[in-house]
C-alpha cells in the first residue's frame, strides 16, 4: 500500500478529479493549502531580502494498493500539467503506507482502501 500526495495548482483540480474518476480511482481527500516552490524567487527590496508570498495550492491524498500506484501517478501528471509543463505545476510524493483501517467494518490493509 502507498500514500500518494499530490500538490497541484487550484485551476487543475477539476481536471485531475475527472481524470482520476475515469481511471477508476474515486477515493481521494482534497485540502486547500498554501506554499511556494520555484515559481517565486526571493526578492530584494531596499537592500533587504523579502521572503516570497505563499501561493494557494491544492493537496490531494490518495491511498492505493501497489497495483494502482503507476496508474494514479500517470493520471495526475497528465491532468495536472499545463501543456508541456510549467514551473509551479506541482509535485507528487509517494510514501509507504504501513496500515489502513476502515473504522465502520474494522477491515485492515488493502481491503480497507
Amino acid at each position: 500500500m502507498k500514500l500518494i500526495t499530490a500538490i497541484i495548482q487550484p485551476d487543475r483540480l477539476d481536471h485531475v478529479r475527472e481524470a482520476l474518476i475515469q481511471a477508476d480511482i474515486t477515493r481521494i481527500t482534497v485540502s486547500r493549502v498554501t506554499g511556494h516552490g520555484r515559481q517565486e524567487d526571493i526578492e530584494i527590496y531596499r537592500g533587504q531580502k523579502i521572503a516570497p508570498n505563499l501561493i494557494p495550492k491544492i493537496r490531494i491524498d490518495i491511498a492505493v494498493n501497489n497495483e494502482f500506484v503507476d496508474v494514479t501517478v500517470d493520471t495526475i501528471i497528465q491532468a495536472a500539467s499545463h501543456g508541456v509543463g510549467e514551473i509551479g505545476d506541482g509535485k507528487i510524493f509517494i510514501t509507504p503506507l504501513e496500515e489502513c483501517v476502515r473504522i465502520r467494518t474494522r477491515e485492515r490493509g488493502g481491503k480497507a482502501i
